[in-house]
């Protein structure tokens, strides 16, 4: 599940599900170009970090070497460039990816953005960590002392991206009322209420980029965390 922003906020950029592989415009169709795989391995992001079976698709020299997040800092508009260097290389990263419509000749054409601008994560060994350095794709390699924090931050913004459930690029992380979802597919997710527009949203944040995103509360079940 891919999303497309819609609408442009004060406080950032509306978000919905986008599925889309082929676009009919001018009575024509246009084929969009094949999604990039946001993170590699395949089960990077759905188990525990401490477990090493999300490492288990990767080459068994280096499977099994303990490895550590880094939040990259790359070169301008050069997110996916590093990241492909580090797939076709196998070297664990995500990159969390949004598809933007861009207005051509009064068409609407998509293509795939990064979500955090200039940030890519990287979950790499020693030799791999010195490998992207050499990419000439980065600024610098922002250490992580929460290794646990981060995997779980992006763990809960890869399901909410899976979700399809709409939701607001916030640019900046607020102090506010911490809640717990109680019920439903975000069952124990925990953030904070935030309020656009007279609309109470739940931000879920990313909190080493001071980042994250909102989704209303709506149809949520939830309860205050004392």
């Amino acid at each position: 599940m891919r999303y497309a922003i819609v609408n442009d906020t004060q406080c950032g950029d509306l978000l919905k599900p986008e599925r889309v592989l082929f676009t009919s415009l001018g009575g024509g169709i246009l084929p969009i170009q094949e999604a990039f795989p946001s993170y590699y391995p395949s089960e990077l992001l759905s188990g525990d970090f401490s477990d090493e079976g999300i490492f288990q698709s990767l080459p068994d020299d280096t499977a099994t070497i303990e490895r550590k997040w880094w939040v990259v800092w790359t070169k301008p508009r050069q997110e996916k460039a590093f990241a492909k260097r580090l797939l076709a290389n196998k070297i664990p990263y995500y990159l969390p990816l949004v598809t933007k419509e861009h207005l051509i000749r009064g068409k609407r054409v998509p293509s795939q953005i990064p979500l955090f601008r200039g940030y890519v994560f990287l979950c790499s060994n020693e030799e791999e960590y010195l490998f992207a350095l050499k990419t000439n794709r980065t600024v610098a390699m922002l250490r992580v002392d929460d290794q646990q924090q981060l995997y779980h931050d992006l763990s809960r913004l890869e399901q909410l991206i899976v979700s399809g459930h709409p939701m607001t690029l916030e640019k900046r992380l607020q102090a506010g009322q911490k809640i717990r979802v109680r019920r439903g597919p975000f069952s124990g997710f925990e953030g904070t209420i935030i309020t656009r527009r007279g609309v109470s949203r739940l931000l879920i944040a990313v909190n080493f980029l001071q980042q994250g995103v909102s989704i209303a509360v709506d149809d949520l079940v939830v309860e205050q965390i004392e």
